[in-house]
């Protein structure tokens, strides 16, 4: 395959640009995607806004996509062109430390096996991504609905993490994707009561249709206080945050009751120090827990409960927009006009 393609440049903190350039050949092992459908994510704002350490500018930006092969490199057998795929953005190498006690996730090798480009018309695959974490979508999926296999991936991680119980209290500060996914996950997971808390009404509405038992508003309510409340002054057994700053991290532990698991699942600024309570981590022998990413495991079941329904990703794709329009989409989710748009590189 010869030819151009368009797709948005991450050239520094701020600016993005729509260019033209080279359509992607397959190397070996390798295959190209034809991009039906992108989603915007929180991972890729951060980024927008402040740079990260894995994003070396100027460079295709984006990373949450499905769509069809367009082609495939030597020595790959099991794919075709035309198949409808859906990829994570990295997988892990198998051999390291970490890998080999069972952490694919804290692979000391990621760093140089992701993947970028989901924000345009076409993609390649490495071919280690192709061996582990490339999957076919089913007819009835959705492509923009397959394009949340990693984010939703993610979160399945965290869940696994957190250590849930038939009948636990399941807090969750945070009601953005994450946060949503979280409580289907929870829901799932058997989870007796399960909190969303947030500040914006209209999601913490969105919760409330998939079925979370408690909803309300730090703008309404003092959270610590509320989460008590519901549980006969104790707190939670499980709180998840999913909000990302210091203050929900403090909060997290905070509303969590002896005994408790506390999984911070947002990442913060690098440098950034949080205070905690030193004799409630002590004597009410928290369990805190950070969680990172992403496992082939993980992005498998993802595509399985996407593609049963048993997590609904519809919800969470609040319109599409088309390439030139990714920084706009990205300024109305940092101001929490959507959770998610669908970017659909043939929409013009």
């Amino acid at each position: 395959m010869s030819g151009t393609m368009l797709g948005v440049f991450f050239l520094e903190p701020g600016h993005l640009e729509l260019r033209e350039t080279a359509i992607p050949e397959p190397g070996p092992g390798e295959v190209v995607v034809k991009i039906e459908a992108a989603t915007t994510c929180g991972t890729d704002l951060k980024a927008y806004k402040r740079g990260h350490k894995l994003m070396k500018p100027p460079m295709l930006f984006g990373h949450e996509f499905s769509g069809l092969i367009s082609a495939v490199g030597s020595g790959v057998t099991h794919w075709h062109e035309g198949d409808p795929v859906v990829a994570a953005n990295s997988a892990p190498c198998n051999g390291c430390f970490y890998c080999r006690r069972g952490h694919q996730e804290l692979c000391e090798n990621l760093d140089s096996r992701f993947n970028w480009g989901a924000y345009a018309q076409y993609i390649r695959i490495p071919a280690h991504i192709v061996n582990q974490n490339l999957h076919r979508v089913p007819a009835h999926l959705a492509f923009a609905e397959a394009s949340l296999t990693e984010p939703l991936a993610c979160s399945i991680l965290g869940v696994a993490n957190a250590n849930i119980q038939l009948g636990d209290t399941v807090a969750i500060i945070g009601a953005g994707f994450q946060g949503l996914m979280q409580a289907q996950l929870a829901l799932a997971a058997g989870a007796g009561q399960v909190i969303v808390i947030g500040r914006s009404h209209g999601r913490l509405a969105q919760a409330r249709q998939l079925g979370v038992h408690v909803t309300f508003s730090t703008l309404d309510v003092d959270a610590v206080q509320q989460v008590k409340a519901l549980t006969h002054g104790r707190g939670a057994e499980v709180v998840i945050e999913a909000a990302g700053s210091a203050e929900t991290w403090r909060m997290a532990t905070r509303m969590a009751r002896p005994g408790a698991t506390v999984l911070l699942f947002s990442g913060l600024p690098g440098g950034t120090h949080v205070e905690f309570d030193a004799t409630h981590l002590h004597y009410g022998e928290l369990t805190i827990k950070g969680v990172f990413h992403h496992t082939p495991r993980t992005i498998e079941q993802a595509l399985q409960m996407l593609s049963s329904g048993y997590v609904d990703g519809k919800m969470v794709i609040e319109g599409q927009i088309p390439l030139a329009q990714v920084e706009e989409g990205l300024h109305r989710m940092d101001r929490s006009e959507v959770i998610k748009l669908a970017v659909l590189p043939g929409l013009s």
